[in-house]
Order: structure tokens, then sequence, then C-alpha cells
């Protein structure tokens, strides 16, 4: 028997997920088995996962085959027709040790083991030792997205926003700088959303702010993918005051036409991108987009 193989699709998210499946796999003493973990992006990404299926299929015709992520949350009867697909399994669900208890058994889970990802209100609170190169580690700290942007199929896949407590955040970010780690990158699915189902409704520049105090030790902190319309004061500060928050930003805007945004449902203008980027240039003269 041997360990099982995973293959992963799709955002840095997703990569954090295998990782931490990985784990669970690993307590649960799964064997002999190929793992897919999907993306549902554009049609394109799912076309590939069919085909990454096959493959794996081929070059592992003895193991079980199980398909999970965003793919297999929004089309389960998709990938549950394939002839080289064993299992089903939700984005909830590939998060909880007892799926992976279940599918080292006897497989005697179900097919497809896919929730409505709707009903979710919790990120599960997976803590992973780092994973990415030897000095960076990805840290997710939200899921999900209460925005519902013209075509994007993504609330379909990961559900509404949830956040993960900053003590939670704070405490994993303590043991990857333990580790030897010197850059931790926040990640999410609509990452400037964050706090705002938490007590007291904290927004994303705050739990950057508690990271840096709380963990003097971590050489560097970034931030992926933001929503500009959605940065708020303590972010800006940040960026201004916190030379170990590095100056990048990776901004979510998808067109520079406003009529195009406008029928996207984006809560932007071009006007607005311009303004956030001359703001903080200004704040942060040597920052990157």
């Amino acid at each position: 028997m041997s360990a099982p193989i995973f293959s992963t699709l799709g955002c840095r998210l997703n990569a954090y997920e295998t990782q931490a499946m990985k784990d669970l796999a690993g307590q649960a003493g799964l064997e002999n088995a190929v793992v897919v973990n999907t993306c549902a992006v554009t049609a394109e990404a799912v076309r590939k996962a069919r085909q990454e299926i096959r493959r794996l299929r081929r070059d592992n015709p003895d193991a079980r085959v199980i398909v999970t992520g965003c793919a297999a949350q929004t089309e389960p009867e998709t990938f549950a027709k394939m002839e080289e697909v064993d299992a089903v399994i939700g984005n909830a669900e590939k998060m909880r040790p007892d799926t992976w208890a279940a599918l080292a058994g006897d497989f005697g889970t179900e097919p497809v083991l896919v929730d409505d990802i709707m009903s979710v209100t919790e990120t599960a609170e997976h803590l992973i030792d780092g994973f990415g190169t030897r000095s960076r580690a990805y840290v997710q700290v939200q899921n999900g997205c209460d925005h519902r942007c013209t075509f994007c199929i993504i609330p379909y896949g990961r559900g509404n926003s949830r956040s993960v407590p900053a003590g939670v955040v704070v405490e994993q970010i303590k043991r990857l700088v333990g580790k030897g780690y010197n850059e931790v990158v926040l990640t999410g699915v609509d990452l400037t959303s964050w706090g705002g189902d938490l007590p007291g409704t904290p927004r994303l520049g705050d739990l950057v702010m508690r990271i840096l105090r709380l963990v003097p030790d971590l050489p560097r902190l970034r931030i992926s993918s933001i929503d500009s319309i959605e940065a708020d004061e303590n972010l800006m500060l940040a960026i201004a005051s916190e030379p170990r928050l590095m100056p990048h930003l990776h901004l979510s805007m998808q067109a520079g036409d406003d009529m195009v945004l406008k029928r996207m449902k984006r809560r932007h203008s071009r006007a607005d991108a311009i303004a956030f980027c001359e703001l903080a240039q200004r704040l942060r003269p040597d920052i990157v987009f």
C-alpha cells in the first residue's frame, strides 16, 4: 500500500486546503488513493479537472480516485458519472476528519458526499505547519463570498463569507515562525470581508495590525488578492507605517470600463480603482500592484 497522491488545481486557498487534507488523510491512515482538488472558476478549469482525473487514473489504475474542490461542489453529478471516479467530496466535507476516517476505512462512505455549502457558517480551523517554499507559508483567514458578481460561480462552490477568528490566525502564524518561516501570506476568497461575521465585526486591517503586534518575530507579512473598495482605515495605516507588511497588493478589478463593471455587478468604478492606487502610493511610495 502507498500514501495517497494529491493533485491541486486552482487558487492558493485550494493549495492550503490540500495541505490540510494531507494531514487529515495521514491521521486517518488513508492509503492507495488519488485525491484531486478541483477548481471551477471557468469552464476551462472544469475541463482541466476532468482531464487530470483521467490522467491520474491511467497512471494509477489500482488506486481509488477521490474528487473534491469547487468543481466537485458545483457539479457533483458530472464527476460522479465519470467511470474513473470512486467518490465525490464537497468543499465542507473535505475539511472534516470523519470524512477521511470513512474513506480510509472500508470505503463505505457515500459515493457522493456533497452538502449545501450555503448552510456552512464556520471555516474549519485546521492548523497546518506550512507549505510552499521553505521561507514562505500561506494561512487561510477567510472563506466564501457574500457578493454575487455576474457570472461568478465561486460563492456556489465556497458558500457565504466566514472568517477564521484572529486568535486562531495568530496562533498558527506563531507556529509557522517557530518552524522557521520568514514570510506569511494571508489568503481567502474575499479577503477584505474578513471579520464581518465575527463579534464586534473587526476588519482586515485590525487583523493585520494584531498579527504584527503579537508576532514580533515574523519578518514579513503579505496580503494576497483584495477588493480595494473594501480596504479599511487600519489596513491603509498598516500599509503606511508597518515595514514588515510587504509593499505588494494584488487587486481584484476584472475590467477598466465603468459599463462593464456595472454589468458585472462590481462595487467599484474605474475612478475608485485609480484613486485607491494613488492613495496607496502616497502612503507607501515603493508599493507595487
